[in-house]
């Protein structure tokens, strides 16, 4: 492909992840099998185009505002080129040539706004704090609320690209042994710093087509979430509920540390979600999870098994403000009512998921989010409401079966705090509750 038709795609692209419901990754990996005559390196460029734009896009913005050109993806792509990419203005010009499969010659304003790029840096003294740390303004002070003083720290790194993690599915390998097969096909993986199960790759790999993946013997999952999957510290032969679980990602971690022995009753109100997970659990070798369905009424199924569950994992619907290394558009489609709407939710389904706990189990809290306003507060309103459950200090499950995570914050409010800056995962946060009666 020409410069120009990979600038045409990604301009497409931007456009279409402005519509689309779907997340940026999704949205570029349809458009990949699509056209199946992009190379590799045409890819690859592509992607860097349309996440250049998505990460840094209230800077983009900013630049785009200040010139009175239309704020829209070609002029988003001019700032991308020159002020990311750092490609000399002829060749921007060079690259809007009209031609076949390129984008159209730039109009006056467009022009000018390259013009008024020369010599000029992404940061820009003038630009605002949330313009700075490409954010929304309205979640700014929420976002100091989480990191103080390392809040520029906390930002900078949420907007780089995240690693891509393995969880070793213990039930079929040792780390060490998945590392030989994955190595055999040419895989480089190193052993994630804190979580005992976890492979980090060197880069985005074809990872479908390697034995290891073949073979059950990984899955996809960052360190941060699989550091939460073994706080619940389910045991062989425990019942098991996972109240939020989706495709089954945190069921399968569950089911390698319950040694595939007990029962695991994993939940969604999508029976569709479910029903993927379903590929994923045959390939690992797990036969402990069964599926039920939450209805809109589900009240009759939750007296049936009230106080039936050691263990209770709700990963809530959140904001997903931790994974905007993997989703930075996720971050301006959120809306102040969205946020306070999910807060209700996650009010609502850990008094749900309570009734499950037997005395002297746990309920485990989590989501991949790192407002207050999701985290400590929902716990706090909880025990208010509930008052059988008492905090178990995260710190002391660390120390017990996580050495490596045993300093991950806050320590002094009993509850496990991972971020980019400090610890290299993902934002995640996760509190356990015991039932004492």
């Amino acid at each position: 492909m020409t410069p120009g038709a990979r600038l045409q795609a990604a301009i497409e692209l931007l456009d279409e992840i402005a519509r689309a419901e779907s997340p940026a990754d999704v949205v570029i990996g349809r458009w990949a099998r699509g056209h199946r005559y992009a190379g590799g390196g045409d890819r690859r460029a592509i992607r860097d185009l349309v996440y250049g734009a998505i990460r840094h896009r209230r800077q983009v913005e900013w630049w785009v505002e200040r010139s009175g050109a239309p704020v829209d993806s070609r002029s988003t792509l001019i700032v991308v080129l020159c002020l990311i990419v750092r490609q000399e203005p002829a060749a921007v010009m060079g690259a809007f040539d009209g031609g076949r499969y390129c984008p159209a010659p730039l109009s006056g304003p467009e022009g000018r706004l390259l013009e008024s790029l020369a010599e000029m840096t992404l940061d820009d003294p003038a630009q605002p704090p949330d313009v700075r740390a490409n954010v929304p303004a309205w979640l700014m002070a929420r976002l100091e609320e989480a990191f103080g003083a390392e809040t520029g720290a906390a930002l900078d790194a949420l907007a780089r690209e995240a690693p891509v993690d393995l969880r070793v599915n213990t039930l079929k390998a040792t780390r060490a042994e998945v590392a030989e097969v994955l190595a055999a096909d040419g895989i480089d993986a190193v052993e994630t710093p804190m979580s005992p199960l976890g492979l980090r790759l060197a880069g985005r790999v074809p990872l479908a087509a390697s034995r290891a993946w073949r073979d059950g013997l990984v899955d996809l999952q960052d360190e941060g979430s699989q550091i939460v999957a073994l706080v619940a510290d389910a045991k062989p032969g425990q019942q098991v509920v996972d109240y939020c679980a989706g495709a089954g990602g945190k069921a399968l971690a569950l089911a390698a540390a319950m040694n595939d022995e007990g029962r695991i009753v994993a939940c969604d109100t999508a029976a569709a979600r479910l029903r993927r997970g379903r590929e994923r659990l045959r390939r690992a070798g797990v036969r402990i999870v069964e599926e039920h369905v939450i209805g809109t009424d589900d009240a009759a199924w939750r007296v049936e098994n009230a106080g039936r569950f050691e263990r209770v994992l709700v990963d809530a619907p959140c904001s997903g403000s931790g994974a905007w290394r993997r989703s930075p558009e996720a971050k301006w489609r959120l809306t102040e009512a969205e946020l306070v709407a999910l807060c209700d939710l996650q009010d609502r389904l850990l008094d749900e998921a309570a009734e499950l706990v037997a005395v002297g189990g746990r309920l485990i809290f989590a989501t991949c989010s790192v407002l207050r306003c999701e985290n400590e507060a929902r716990i706090a309103a909880f025990r208010e409401r509930d008052p059988r459950f008492t905090p178990v200090p995260v710190e002391r499950i660390c120390g017990e079966i996580l050495p490596g995570a045993a300093d991950a914050e806050d320590a002094e409010e009993g509850v496990l705090k991972l971020t980019p800056h400090r610890h290299g995962t993902d934002g995640f946060f996760a509190a356990v509750l015991e039932r004492r009666r």
